[in-house]
């Protein structure tokens, strides 16, 4: 199936090693970021959640404004908003989209960061109540008449909406995490289950784990990394050790305590085997910078770095992440150089499995 190739939207430019400037929200960054993604053929951008951040709603509602093609992941954390109001919320962003729309359903992996909302739930519960909230999701997008739920975390009596999602039957749910609750609770109910990019063994067992957990549901997978191209092999590689160099001078050479999370452990455990894993999965920026999120590399030619892609999606990856480390000009990159070839390798892989 045609591979899905998913970048990064924000309404101020940053990254690891880019100090934030300018105002906090730009209605130009949102604009710009948009269509250089939308003309460098990404399918999807992916609007983040973070507890100090502008409300991802309305940048996905501005970003979907000035272009055409473009879908839109909005990260969301159960919990905050009721669901039969987010599912509201939701539909009507996906007919302002004309159908651009998918969510992705974040638990949360920091007790502090929850908190800082007022959320005092512990990991297992978060996982539960973003169970019960896809369901309610997924029943409110659908139900053609009112319904009644009644769960650990919610009780709801007559529920229904007028307003419906303008894609059929609803919404896509995307979702992800380490941790055996996540695998648990999220499998049977999502559509696309959300990994950071791990060596290839490691990412093929826990895509296991994932499709027993899901039982009947036809899940599938994303992996997320962070490509760093250059013309030849050393120049990529160079380039990957002054982004490393330069991530260690803003943290002043020391140690970054990574989350608590699953995910992020693993990402460590990884950079601590191996340097480099496979062909080209660079792991000490993963190391540095405390693995806080998407923080893997795949570093090479473009040549180089889309075979490497191709193998995830030889696992089944049929959704890819990739977001770089100067966010618009390696946007533009990966239009030109590696996007076109990623998706000539998925094409050939389809073409052979159909002879």
């Amino acid at each position: 199936m045609p591979v899905e190739i998913i970048g990064w939207i924000a309404p101020q430019v940053a990254s690891e090693i880019i100090p934030p400037e300018g105002p906090v929200f730009s209605t130009e960054v949102i604009t710009e970021t948009a269509r250089i993604h939308e003309e460098a053929d990404f399918d999807r951008v992916l609007i983040g959640y973070f507890s100090n951040a502008p409300d991802g709603f309305m940048i996905g509602a501005h970003a979907a404004s000035v272009t055409s093609r473009l879908s839109f992941l909005l990260a969301h954390r159960p919990g905050f908003v009721a669901p039969t109001l987010a599912a509201r919320k939701l539909a009507t962003l996906d007919q302002l989209s004309e159908g651009r729309l998918a969510v992705h359903l974040i638990s949360g992996g920091s007790d502090a960061d929850q908190a800082k909302d007022g959320d005092h739930a512990d990991h297992g519960a978060r996982y539960r109540r973003t169970e019960e909230y896809a369901q309610i999701l997924k029943q409110t997008w659908t139900d053609p008449k009112p319904f009644d739920h009644t769960g650990e975390f919610y009780d709801v009596k007559g529920a229904y909406a007028d307003i419906r999602c303008a894609q059929t039957p609803r919404i896509p749910l995307y979702g992800g995490g380490g941790s055996d609750a996540a695998i648990k609770t999220l499998a049977p109910h999502i559509d696309v289950f959300m990994l950071w990019g791990e060596p290839l063994a490691e990412t093929k067992a826990f895509m296991a784990r994932v499709e027993q957990a899901a039982g009947a549901n036809p899940i599938t997978f994303s992996v997320s990394t962070r490509p760093i191209l250059g013309k030849t092999e050393g120049e990529a590689w160079d380039r990957a050790r002054a982004i490393l160099a330069e991530i260690k001078r803003r943290t002043g050479g020391r140690k970054i305590k990574g989350p608590d999370n699953v995910g992020s452990q693993r990402l460590l455990e990884a950079a601590a085997a191996k340097e480099v894993h496979d062909t080209c999965l660079y792991t000490a920026l993963a190391e540095a910078s405390g693995a806080r999120g998407n923080s893997t590399a795949l570093v090479g030619t473009p040549e180089t770095v889309a075979e490497a892609m191709a193998a995830y999606y030889d696992l089944g990856a049929t959704s890819l992440l990739i977001r770089g480390y100067d966010p618009l000009p390696d946007a533009i990159d990966y239009g030109r150089e590696l996007i076109p070839r990623v998706r000539e390798l998925v094409a050939a892989r389809d073409q052979q499995a159909k002879t």
